[in-house]
């Protein structure tokens, strides 16, 4: 349903980056909720979709949860996806488990500020560029940071992967 409120310019995950001092930018856009794809964010903030990063929860039947952040678009692996975590194989984390595991909402979920500490891969790619985007954990609101900001952020539990 188009006319969806803008995201909020503060939300827990840019409170977060401003007390560790990580330079950071919000792009606010009008969240049309028959398309949440990072896609449709994208094209409503004028980035690059190769440059908007998703956030995607799955599951390994060995670790459980970890999250995997591709380009916007691009489509996660799943077999790549569970080499890089150490697992046989992953699914999808189903929509109805989002909310409960990580906090977040579909089309609002970051890698940053989850309920628990998940393991996050990040899509090699995100090397390539000065500055990418991810939620900014709310729909209608995307933080632009460093990718190698976004590693430090997430203390020790991120690293690049061939996920795409």
């Amino acid at each position: 349903m188009p006319g969806q409120p803008i995201g909020p310019s503060k939300t827990n995950v840019t409170r977060f980056l401003e007390s560790k001092g990580i330079a950071h930018r919000v792009v606010t856009y009008e969240v049309d909720l028959s398309d949440l794809s990072a896609t449709h964010a994208a094209q409503k903030t004028g980035l690059p979709a190769e440059q908007v990063f998703k956030t995607l929860a799955l599951r390994g039947p060995k670790d459980g949860v970890f999250l995997c952040c591709v380009p916007g678009d691009a489509e996660v692996d799943l077999k790549k996806a569970a080499k890089a975590s150490g697992e046989k194989s992953t699914e999808m984390l189903p929509l109805k488990e989002l909310t409960a595991a990580t906090g977040y909402l579909r089309g609002g979920c970051s890698p940053i500020g989850t309920k628990r500490a998940y393991p996050v891969f990040i899509d090699e790619t995100a090397q390539l560029f000065g500055e990418i985007s991810v939620s900014a954990g709310a729909r209608g609101s995307q933080v632009v940071l460093a990718p190698a900001d976004l590693l430090t952020v997430l203390e020790g539990r991120a690293a690049y992967a061939d996920l795409t």
